[in-house]
């Protein structure tokens, strides 16, 4: 059996295009693997959750009994410990679960910042 000449080029150019399209896709493209994919969704939901679910941490300290101590510590606290005073209070605890979030104890903490 008879190979044309071209074939060898042609083949070679084939290849070093479809490498060269996957570097350009990989690194400019937006082209994304399928574990990556999933990471970013993990993270997009868990930005999506802690957003909806902020005004229920507000409503949670507008509710308590020790509303006004709680905000006294918050006032006194700097940025990094108010997080630790929301999650005590239960602010950060969404119904069901046995701890609280950390991602909605910082929103909660930023949305409740005293003036």
């Amino acid at each position: 059996m008879q190979i044309p000449e071209w074939t060898k080029p042609a083949l070679y150019g084939a290849a070093t295009g479809a490498v060269a399209l996957a570097i350009i896709g990989f690194s400019w493209g937006g082209w994304v693997t399928g574990g990556s994919a999933q990471e970013l969704a993990a993270k997009q939901s868990a930005s999506d959750v802690t957003a909806a679910l902020t005004p229920y941490c507000v409503e949670q300290s507008t509710s308590d009994s020790n509303r006004v101590a709680v905000m006294a510590e918050l006032g006194k606290a700097s940025t990094y410990a108010r997080r630790g005073i929301i999650e005590k209070a239960g602010w950060a605890t969404p119904l069901g679960a046995d701890a609280p979030n950390r991602d909605l104890a910082n929103a909660c903490a930023q949305a409740l910042k005293p003036a």
